[in-house]
């Protein structure tokens, strides 16, 4: 693709990757600006021929690896172009970085430039072994293209993505029309459709914040690297926008926001600006004018965690503006954000089963030269003799331990504060090892989950305080599989399922539904499950990790088994953990200083602290777990 004479041809955006809280993605080669016509869509898929109802098949190349600092600009319509030499022109140009998207619109006709909505839907097509094709009509006066792909995904107006986890066929057919005597397109596609790679360069994940009773939640979404070509907004002045405009779908049933219906932007605002001393100043509509002093607090909450980590300066404080933009409506700083999100707390120990199925704990320090060693947990597991466990789960305040019998069959809630004999089972599972009761999970509300994968009668269970009785909980969308692993996110709202089928093990995201206010605490209910690592192949284990973000140990098809950050929507596969090919069961805490832990065969419990690299902590000790 080629730009003015005066451009670069390559032009970096910026000498630091952007900051989005996300782990970095995998590296890729940039490439120069296109700066030749491709056959007609054959610029969306890797290996792919356009293919025409007449003439000779051109092979094409796709999108390949683009890094997300490299801008592209697209080549406007050649004099007496031919309709596929514009259909051509067109599609490479969807992928452009021009402002308002001008060089694709040159290739539509008047009318349909006007009325063209890009950033309204965009169509995310695999980037593998799939082709994508163009077919020209037989009618010369009307030619007529079919443009054809397999569906990867699709981000909706709220911004969120969503995967498509069938074998989805994307189709649009492009009119046609001669206009001042040129070739243009009368009906371009309803949004924006895109290679993988086109994407990830084009797009940038960053999380919304919404409250979910009195706990901030993240909710993924995805906003322009650069200006959005319809309203012309910078990233960050985007994020705010779709913040104010309400949670996406998935999220919605369960979070709430703090803004009053109708919220908006101060009419004209394109950019939001920094004071000298951090503090970003954000103009509002009228809706917002008369909000009270706490109310305002939390708005200003949800802005300061949504941006502090989207922009590439730091943010300390947020602003509210009313809208004469002048006067102040309230401030927050991050100290006083904290502690409205109300996040959980940082842990003050790590825990984990040894050789012997004694529970472990051991304090976290990973400056210290040398480790202080582990030390049985204090109360009735700590007997004579010691009760031997399969697995654990530690409440968020460390005073209570879910615990599994090393059989699999049984689960005892037992107080780490104080002595005494072992209490009675609060639930037996019906199957035993290989399927006993999974490994269980405390939520942000007290309560206590854990799944009987039993093949008989597989069930998933809930313990309201991490008490009895146990109350068997309705999952939609399972669809015959059997939960094998789950657990809890630190907000309370969203739970991680581990579900086999057929022997394979894939990795769900479901939404934790409660009755609020309705005093029928056995209506609860786990609702809408999402793939949450679809380029998985196979997953062996997962845990929550920071900013909504989930750890994942699986394989791609046909690889080896590896550690990743994922994003909880499913959306791609983020920084792998270095040299983690040998781990069988990982833990990460809401606190980033925290290290990651994990357990493998070989070298039992390890870290891999902030930075650093791995270490042996604890050798034959297995199943390690974070409070929560």
């Amino acid at each position: 693709m080629g730009t003015d004479p005066d451009r670069p041809r390559t032009v970096p955006l910026r000498t630091e990757p952007l900051r989005t809280g996300l782990p970095p993605r995998r590296p890729r080669t940039t490439r120069t600006l296109r700066a030749y016509a491709f056959a007609a869509a054959g610029l969306l898929l890797a290996g792919c021929a356009s293919m025409p109802d007449h003439g000779e098949i051109r092979p094409v190349q796709a999108s390949q690896g683009v890094d997300s600092q490299v801008r592209v600009f697209g080549v406007p319509p050649a004099d007496r172009a031919s309709p596929q030499e514009i259909v051509d022109g067109f599609l490479e140009a969807m992928t452009s970085d021009d402002p308002q998207l001008q060089t694709a619109r040159k290739y539509l006709t008047e009318e349909a430039a006007k009325n063209w909505k890009p950033a309204s839907a965009v169509t995310v097509l695999s980037s593998g072994l799939d082709r994508f094709s163009v077919q020209g009509e037989k009618d010369p006066a009307a030619p007529r293209f079919k443009v054809a792909g397999k569906t990867l995904a699709t981000v909706d107006e709220r911004s969120a993505y969503q995967p498509e986890t069938g074998d989805r066929r994307y189709e649009e057919f492009l009119q046609l029309t001669q206009e001042n005597k040129e070739w243009r397109i009368a009906t371009p596609p309803r949004g924006l459709v895109l290679s993988e790679s086109d994407f990830q360069r084009i797009y940038m994940p960053v999380n919304k914040y919404y409250f979910a009773g009195g706990t901030l939640v993240a909710d993924p979404v995805y906003m322009r690297q650069r200006s959005d070509p319809d309203s012309r907004m910078d990233p960050t002045t985007q994020t705010v926008k779709s913040l104010l405009a309400g949670p996406s779908k998935w999220l919605g049933p369960v979070v709430t926001s703090s803004f009053p219906t109708g919220t908006e932007l101060r009419e004209g605002t394109k950019s939001l600006s920094y004071d000298g001393q951090n503090t970003l100043r954000v103009p509002l509509n009228e809706k917002a004018d008369d909000v009270a002093g706490p109310q305002c607090q939390k708005m200003a909450t949800q802005l300061l965690y949504t941006v502090k980590d989207l922009t590439g300066s730091r943010v300390d404080r947020v602003e509210l503006v009313r809208a004469d933009g002048k006067s102040s409506l309230c401030q927050v700083t991050e100290a006083t954000a904290a502690v409205i999100a109300n996040r959980p707390l940082s842990p003050g120990h790590q825990y984990y089963v040894d050789s012997e199925g004694r529970l472990q704990w051991m304090s976290l320090d990973p400056n210290r030269e040398e480790q202080e060693p582990s030390r049985p947990v204090p109360g009735p597991l700590s007997g004579n003799p010691p009760f031997k466990v399969s697995s654990a789960a530690i409440a968020y305040d460390e005073k209570r331990a879910a615990v599994v019998s090393d059989d699999g069959h049984g689960l005892y809630v037992v107080n780490l504060t104080t002595a005494g004999p072992m209490p009675q089972p609060l639930l037996t599972g019906k199957g035993a090892k290989p399927n006993g009761l999974t490994a269980p999970t405390w939520d942000a509300a007290g309560d206590l989950w854990i799944a009987d994968p039993d093949p008989q009668a597989p069930a998933l269970w809930r313990l309201p305080h991490g008490a009895g009785p146990a109350e068997r909980v309705e999952v939609s969308g399972l669809d015959g599989g059997r939960i094998t692993g789950l657990k809890a996110s630190p907000d309370g709202v969203r739970m991680a399922l581990l579900v086999e089928r057929q022997g394979r093990k894939t990795l769900y995201i479901g939404r934790i539904e409660r009755p609020d206010g309705k005093g029928d605490s056995s209506a609860v209910s786990v609702r809408e499950l999402r793939p949450a690592a679809p380029q998985l192949a196979d997953v062996t284990a997962m845990s929550w990790a920071p900013r909504g973000r989930l750890l994942v140990v699986g394989r791609e098809s046909g690889g080896v088994v590896q550690a990743r950050y994922m994003l909880a929507d499913g959306s791609m596969v983020g920084a792998g953990l270095p040299g983690a090919t040998g781990l069988e069961a990982v833990a990460a805490s809401e606190d980033e200083k925290k290290p990651v832990v994990a357990s493998s065969a070989e070298d039992g419990i390890v870290w891999l602290p902030p930075g650093a690299q791995w270490r042996m902590v604890a050798a034959g000790g297995r199943a390690p777990v974070y409070p929560g």
